[in-house]
């Protein structure tokens, strides 16, 4: 099943929160929802996480953007792309500690956004998952626990991997098999073997990844 990535927006200033979304909506991505206070943004993720979140650095309330990035980190790996207006040095340095993907400065435009969405997605393309330090880098590998960004018709789409058949090698990609599409990877098998969850995926003969029955 193919799935649209999930974006929070968390800001107070709610025209530019509707805007946003209204642009998301239209490059094919889902909206999880708009919150204007840090607190509400972390009983949502707590119930409904999100793929990405888009993140107001002054926001008002108890938490600005940076606390509740970092509230949020201690227990979900969420990419982060800070939304702002302006950003002295004090908040730079103190927002790069929570290693976002990006910032997008306001006022905006369209293909502001479309990019920094695009790089974070690519991003989680390129960085491995890491048994050193799992809890911080899980959220930023491509493969994720249950699902599978891949790019399709100029986009990226979440492919769940319970709907995923078998996987082929071909030189330096993959062909993926779903129960209703199949997709090209840029990726090797060895990489992704490496990286699915082997409660899913057992090798056969060299050259294929077969799912577990479900």
């Amino acid at each position: 099943m193919e799935e649209q990535t999930k974006i929070l927006i968390v800001e107070d200033e709610m025209v530019i929160a509707a805007n946003i979304s209204l642009q998301l909506n239209e490059l094919g991505y889902e909206v999880t929802g708009i919150v204007p206070r840090g607190e509400e943004a972390l009983h949502h993720i707590k119930d409904n996480p999100p793929d990405i979140l888009l993140l107001d650095i002054n926001l008002k309330g108890n938490l600005d953007g940076i606390e509740t990035a970092q509230t949020m980190q201690k227990t979900h790996n969420i990419p982060i792309i800070y939304l702002t207006a302006n950003i002295d040095d004090a908040h730079f340095n103190r927002a790069k500690q929570t290693h976002p993907y990006g910032f997008i400065s306001k006022p905006y435009k369209k293909l502001d956004l479309q990019r920094a969405i695009e790089l974070t997605i690519s991003q989680l393309e390129l960085q491995p998952k890491s048994p050193k330090n799992h809890l911080k880098k899980e959220s930023q590998s491509f493969i994720l626990s249950d699902s599978i960004f891949v790019r399709h018709h100029n986009s990226m789409v979440k492919v769940d991997i319970r709907d995923i058949l078998y996987i082929e090698a071909e030189r330096n990609y993959c062909r993926i098999y779903s129960k209703s599409k199949e997709y090209l990877l840029v990726m090797t098998l060895k990489d992704i073997d490496e990286k699915l969850p082997t409660k899913y995926f057992l090798r056969f003969i060299g050259h294929l990844l077969l799912t577990f029955p479900k």
